[in-house]
């Protein structure tokens, strides 16, 4: 498969994923937390779907779009294993998380910490959303739509 092939089923399976938990789950009280601003697409995404809620952004530094940055008081940044820690328990309805690299070896590294900070971060019956992996005790891993791959995107609720 191509690289290009492979970036537009990622985000589709990211895109249909966020679709079918605005439109079909209601979530706990909380914020939702973007994990990796990166252009800011899934931000500005984020924002559409959930107009009512305070969407907090995560990354290194800011290279998204200009009408895809949050206002500094909902932008965190700094290494994501590091600031991140900051928001355990901050009881998020939501978490998306697209951070990984495609090169195992480094994905391996942010697998270390990922999940358990993703799930600390998640209210009882929020939601993950990631294009890794998520392995934590406290993460229930669910069905994704039927048409993804089903190891393309994962879903998660928080135990």
């Amino acid at each position: 498969m191509s690289r290009l092939d492979a970036f537009i089923m990622r985000m589709t399976a990211q895109r249909d994923i966020l679709n079918s938990i605005a439109g079909n789950v209601v979530l706990p009280d909380g914020p939702i937390l973007e994990i990796g601003l990166g252009n800011g697409r899934t931000y500005s995404h984020l924002r559409e779907q959930f107009p009512k809620r305070r969407i907090i952004a995560f990354d290194r530094v800011v290279g998204a779009h200009k009408s895809s940055v949050p206002d500094m008081e909902n932008m965190v940044l700094g290494e994501i294993a590091e600031t991140g820690q900051t928001f355990v328990g901050c009881g998020a309805a939501l978490v998306h998380a697209d951070i990984g690299t495609g090169y195992d070896d480094r994905d391996a590294v942010t697998l270390t910490w990922l999940p358990q900070m993703v799930s600390g971060m998640l209210a009882v019956g929020g939601y993950a959303v990631s294009g890794l992996r998520l392995e934590a005790p406290e993460l229930e891993r669910l069905s994704i739509p039927i048409h993804l791959p089903p190891e393309r995107y994962f879903l998660y609720r928080r135990s």
